[in-house]
């Protein structure tokens, strides 16, 4: 346990550090999606929508941050390191993979945490969004387990995107903009149809946005896909699934690099 906890540090340190090392990362990281917030903004005030989707806009652009974090800095994360020559070290290491890809997950929270913040109350300042919270524990729970799963996720595909190989990059790419479709970051998932959202729900963003649109604007439960708390339920047992699937393919991987002698190896 002690080597488990010293290897989260060890792998979130560099991170955190990092992001508050170069001002102009984080300058650019807020400016960009406060771009894009005001463009979806405005289309709702030419179409005279009510203003809580104003705010659905805002909370799908602070949560599609995080997804963005676990897409290039968890799921192709060892496909990178064993490019730049590191990944062998970490396979070596008395220290478990899950460990390392758990530090890393730490570390991209804290910066993706910082940024998010500042989109929240420059977004919510700058176009005038009213926030009633009506459960702040439900929705402090809601989103801490949201992260879980959706970081369970990234390490389960990091392990995938590996084995796969050249085709990471490509993947990474083409599960980008389909999420921000499925999950509904501009808009309630309902609008897909009963159907395409419950597939939809097995991205844990989807539950984790609309769940928290509910708890922060109570009048637009008729757009809510289901009840909060239930929600929520299926976030944990979502976090669960993808964490036994991140270790199977963890111990896949590292099985086939000791048996093969490389790491892209299609087995699938």
């Amino acid at each position: 346990m002690i080597t488990f906890l010293r290897a989260v540090k060890g792998r979130a340190y560099p991170r955190v550090v990092g992001a508050l090392r170069e001002p102009s990362w984080m300058f650019w990281e807020i400016f960009l999606p406060i771009l894009s917030i005001s463009a979806f903004v405005m289309v709702y005030r030419a179409l005279e929508a009510p203003k809580e989707f104003e705010g659905f806009v805002i909370l799908g652009g602070i949560m599609t941050s995080y997804w963005l974090n676990v897409l290039w800095g968890m799921d192709s994360q060892f496909y990178w390191e064993k490019e730049t020559g590191n990944l062998q070290h970490y396979i070596i290491a008395p220290a478990s993979l899950e460990s390392i890809l758990a530090g890393m997950a730490l570390g991209g929270m804290f910066a993706t945490t910082t940024r998010a913040l500042a989109i929240l109350f420059i977004g919510t300042w700058m176009f005038q969004v009213d926030i009633t919270v009506v459960n702040p524990l439900l929705l402090i729970l809601v989103f801490i387990v949201c992260l879980a799963a959706m970081y369970a996720m990234g390490m389960m595909f990091a392990s995938l995107f590996l084995m796969w190989g050249r085709e990471a990059w490509v993947m990474s790419n083409l599960f980008q903009e389909p999420i921000y479709f499925l999950s509904g970051q501009n808009f309630p998932v309902k609008a897909l149809g009963e159907t395409v959202a419950a597939i939809a729900s097995l991205i844990p963003l989807t539950l984790g946005l609309d769940a928290m649109r509910q708890l922060m604007f109570p009048s637009t439960y008729s757009w809510a896909l289901m009840n909060p708390v239930i929600e929520l339920i299926i976030l944990l047992a979502l976090t669960l699934l993808y964490l036994i699937l991140a270790m199977f393919f963890l111990k896949k991987m590292e099985r086939l690099g000791k048996e093969k002698g490389t790491i892209i190896t299609r087995w699938l």
